[in-house]
């Protein structure tokens, strides 16, 4: 009975591991931003396709950076629309992906260069070799066509497309995913709540134990 308990004691244990371990982070990033050469525009009704590679067993994408030409100050890149496939262009648009966007610094052209960061997102993925598709870009002030956005190039590694020219040189960007793990869908206990319930079961055995130790 003694070994019985101990059993259940490690298994309880091993498994409260499993439960906790974060999914691991995978990362595919195209190089840092250029901001000399060229952009490519993003709202306008144009749209462009970078590839990446994440790992094979990844599930979704959480977290997407990139950067981008602004002549507008006060005009900054607030949403856009963002598409992750296994083609160029390919995949179910996530409409309205917020983003945040941080300052570098201004060009020779005068333009401010900035870099959209968009975490906590939860796109499934199949994992692998797929494309990022930026479109319909939004800024501060709407999602006119008054204020051009235009996402950086900086001639990676990735391949990448523009919707109406095909082939061009690819962008700067970052992409993340979970590997060997999935997002936790709303309402799934947090890891301290499934620490607290482990707790209990190993109290519970300690109790037993002590009983038939008497």
């Amino acid at each position: 009975m003694k070994t019985r308990i101990a059993l259940l004691s490690l298994l309880t244990i091993a498994c409260l591991v499993l439960a906790v371990a974060p999914a691991m982070a995978d990362t595919y990033t195209n190089g840092p931003i250029n901001g000399t050469a060229d952009g490519w525009t993003i709202n306008f009704g144009y749209s462009v396709s970078d590839s990446f590679t994440l790992a094979s067993n990844d599930t979704a994408v959480t977290a997407f950076h990139f950067n981008y030409w602004d002549a507008n100050p006060s005009d900054l890149l607030t949403t856009a629309d963002l598409a992750i496939g296994t083609t160029s262009f390919g995949g179910t648009i996530n409409p309205g992906v917020a983003f945040t966007s941080t300052f570098i610094s201004t060009n020779q052209f005068g333009y401010g260069l900035y870099q959209a960061d968009a975490t906590g997102l939860s796109i499934p993925w199949v994992g692998g070799a797929g494309y990022a598709t930026l479109s319909n870009a939004c800024s501060t002030s709407g999602c006119s066509v008054s204020n051009p956005i235009y996402w950086d190039e900086n001639s990676g590694g990735s391949t990448a497309y523009q919707d109406t020219l095909g082939s061009i040189p690819s962008e700067s960007f970052t992409i993340s995913g979970t590997a060997g793990g999935t997002v936790p869908p709303p309402g799934t206990p947090e890891p301290s709540s499934i620490m607290l319930f482990g707790s209990g079961i190993l109290g519970l055995a300690g109790v037993l134990r002590r009983k038939l130790t008497r």
